[in-house]
């Protein structure tokens, strides 16, 4: 596939930045920087996924306290132009002084002047009309150029989207895979009204509330088969599934070997077939009510 080809998600213009695509797969960093696999071999897995495509590279302060930034950093030197960053900051540095400091030294460990999108991780007890200042104040010093959120469910998207300002929420990160379709109710609904793509962690089901364990279902390696493609690839599909014929959702995997990052790549040319989706949702059917978003 070439880079023409890839599925992209938009995000919106705002402001002095044109609208963009991202390709619907990125790369998540969470464990990263913690010694389960060697500084070499996650610079090696980031640097192996720009050159497939997966542009988008995901990070915050929290992972490894700060430790996946630094690997970040390094995977991205001579080649921060072939990157779309993004990283968050705590709940407890969101406020109108503490989130820019909190930027700044993620930006250092980033090796970087600027990120592409920065995301408050959660919500916390300040109030986000600070955090709204500070990221205002930040894309004014030219530190980040879009802001967003993460780990909020509506109500909290509709307190954080009226406030003056809020309205250019470029994101909102939640975990999404087929075993924990919570948002499906209301939340992604709401989402698409309002423009507001989401990006997916854990899309290969590594947490959340799960009936059973997804990477050995029946059904879902019967489809793999099918179309020749592991259960990760299938379940990365499904997630970035476009919907009336758009795609709003971006999964970020996390890969270290190798083949898994080629498996992710690769994900983006997989096509899962109307009957493929049917027998998916018929397996793990989507809620019938609100149930609050899941949290790892």
């Amino acid at each position: 596939m070439s880079r023409q080809d890839i599925p992209t998600v938009t995000l919106a213009a705002e402001d002095d930045q044109p609208a963009i695509d991202l390709p619907a797969i990125g790369q998540g960093t969470w464990y990263m920087g913690e010694g389960r696999a060697t500084p070499d071999e996650e610079i090696r897995a980031l640097q192996q996924g720009l050159e497939l495509g997966l542009t988008l590279i995901d990070t915050a302060e929290m992972y490894a306290d700060g430790g996946a930034e630094k690997v970040v950093g390094q995977a991205l030197k001579d080649r921060r132009d072939q990157a779309f960053l993004v990283s968050k900051a705590y709940p407890w540095n969101a406020g109108r002084d503490s989130a820019i400091n909190a930027c700044e030294q993620s930006l250092k460990r980033l090796r970087t002047d600027h990120l592409d999108l920065y995301l408050l991780h959660w919500p916390g007890s300040i109030p986000l009309e600070e955090t709204l200042e500070a990221f205002e104040r930040l894309q004014e010093q030219d530190k980040i150029k879009r802001f967003g959120v993460s780990n909020f469910d509506i109500d909290d998207m509709k307190t954080f989207t009226e406030l003056s300002g809020g309205e250019r929420c470029a994101v909102n990160q939640v975990l999404y895979h087929l075993g924990s379709r919570g948002i499906e109710h209301s939340l992604l609904p709401w989402q698409r009204q309002q423009g507001i793509p989401t990006m997916a962690y854990c899309p290969i089901a590594q947490g959340g509330n799960l009936r059973r364990e997804l990477l050995g279902d029946p059904e879902v390696n019967a489809i793999a088969n099918e179309l020749d493609a592991s259960a990760a690839q299938v379940l990365l599909a499904w997630a970035i599934r476009p919907v009336d014929g758009k795609r709003d959702i971006i999964a970020i995997p996390k890969a270290v070997q190798p083949d898994h990052v080629r498996q992710n790549a690769a994900a983006l040319s997989l096509t899962l077939s109307d009957d493929a989706i049917a027998r998916l949702d018929a397996a793990f059917p989507a809620p019938q009510r609100k149930t609050p978003i899941d949290i790892v």
